[in-house]
């Protein structure tokens, strides 16, 4: 038996797999576009988040670490994924028919 991965938890992380009987036109390739969205909307939380910080406008350095670091691992996460996909499609390229 398999179990999907859900996205990490509320904290919005990205969706790493589609909720099973969602169906979504485009398929794969709009999950990635989602991710990617996902992906840019968590790098500008963490920028701002640094200019707050810095400015000394209200965010504490615990939530500034977490939103860097949230976004960091969102990054790595997008990165490893298409990484994977690029190996595939090698690996499939290479296939004879």
């Amino acid at each position: 038996m398999s179990f999907p991965i859900s996205s990490i938890g509320s904290s919005g992380a990205l969706p790493v797999a589609p909720e099973l009987g969602s169906k979504k036109p485009g398929g794969f390739g709009s999950i990635l576009q989602d991710a990617m969205g996902k992906v840019g909307e968590l790098h500008d939380d963490a920028s701002k988040s640094v200019e707050s910080f810095l400015s000394g406008e209200g965010d504490d350095l615990h939530k500034t670490i977490m939103a860097t670091q949230r976004a960091d691992l969102a990054m790595e996460l997008f990165l490893q994924v298409r990484n994977k996909v690029v190996q595939a499609y090698q690996e499939v390229m290479r296939m004879q028919v």
